[in-house]
């Protein structure tokens, strides 16, 4: 019977308990790791903020083993927001990629220990070059951590796995590379526009499309000179099936919209279809949103003020209408 066994060395546990318990052990030494972490953030992390800014070529990354991996990891998100950058094989710059590295550019060496061969033949290529490097180490007597002109040094954590396995030490290392992203996001004033650039498709370009993105343009906008008839008006409401009419002056600039709501208080007061003038029915400064705005912005102010369609304009000027929106143009493109 192995269910008793597994109870006796358990300590009256249950397997599957134990099992969660290591789980939560480990998360919980990846915790106190990062809180240490947070609390060696100091002026050497500033300055690589700025010095990587001011670089105008590309940021190089590099690590071996696991600190490879995180490496490939940052490289990306900094890519992502803003920040040239790709991550290199350690082995493979033992054999022709430190040609891949120029005076211009900056590199990243990431290591645990900070004196692995591989590392060394990379920090000795960067010295003789007069490479910016920085080093994000553990140790503050290797190799990189004397050889970096920028020293980000991980606090000594405790790891998981008979204390050997790389856990808490790489959740330091990603935690770190995220840091240096998001505060060159900040410096460099990168926004969700600029996002939006780099990130042209799935979920997240969903969340950032825009006005532009989606609004009807040119003769697909339902224009109507506010000089003009109630009853010519409505054939245009009738043919473009919005719910509303932009009305515009003869300059082109908006005077106002008119909806299926103007329609309905017109005809409760009964007017003259033929004799009245559009202007003095419709709906003066309509709700309108400039051509950057979000649609997921754009969606929760429509809700909010219990509207269908928006007026788009030109950032230039505000009363230049240059699209509409309807709410079915979102919801179909939600789905």
């Amino acid at each position: 019977m192995i269910w008793p066994y597994l109870k006796m060395i358990s300590g009256h546990t249950s397997m599957s308990d134990e099992i969660k318990n290591i789980g939560k052990d480990v998360i919980d030494l990846q915790i106190k790791a990062l809180k240490k972490l947070k609390n060696s953030v100091n002026g050497s992390f500033e300055k690589a903020v700025r010095v990587i800014n001011k670089c105008k070529s590309k940021v190089i990354i590099c690590g071996v083993g696991k600190s490879g991996k995180i490496a490939s990891k940052i490289s990306a998100t900094l890519s992502s927001v803003g920040t040239p950058s790709f991550s290199i094989s350690a082995s493979d710059c033992s054999h022709g990629d430190l040609g891949r590295i120029t005076k211009k550019d900056i590199l990243i060496l990431i290591s645990h220990s900070g004196n692995t061969d591989e590392l060394k033949n990379i920090i000795n290529y960067s010295k003789f070059n007069k490479i910016t490097l920085i080093g994000i180490v553990s140790n503050k007597n290797s190799y990189l951590y004397k050889s970096a002109k920028i020293k980000l040094l991980l606090p000594d954590v405790v790891e998981s796995g008979f204390g050997i396995v790389p856990t808490s030490s790489t959740t330091s290392q990603l935690s770190l590379g995220d840091a240096l992203s998001i505060a060159l996001m900040k410096v460099k004033k990168f926004s969700k526009l600029d996002f939006k650039k780099f990130h042209p498709s799935g979920n997240l370009a969903n969340k950032l499309k825009t006005a532009s993105d989606l609004m009807l343009t040119k003769n697909r906008i339902p224009f109507v000179n506010e000089n003009e008839n109630l009853k010519n008006a409505l054939i245009i409401l009738n043919k473009k099936k919005l719910g509303f009419i932009v009305i515009i002056n003869n300059q082109g600039l908006n005077k106002g919209i008119f909806t299926d709501g103007d329609l309905k208080r017109s005809l409760q007061k009964k007017i003259a279809v033929e004799k009245t003038k559009i202007k003095n029915v419709m709906t003066k400064k309509p709700f309108s949103v400039e051509e950057s705005s979000l649609i997921t912005d754009i969606i929760v102010k429509m809700n909010k003020r219990k509207i269908t369609g928006v007026c788009v304009y030109n950032k230039k000027n505000k009363n230049k209408i240059i699209g509409v929106i309807h709410i079915h143009h979102i919801l179909k493109f939600l789905k």
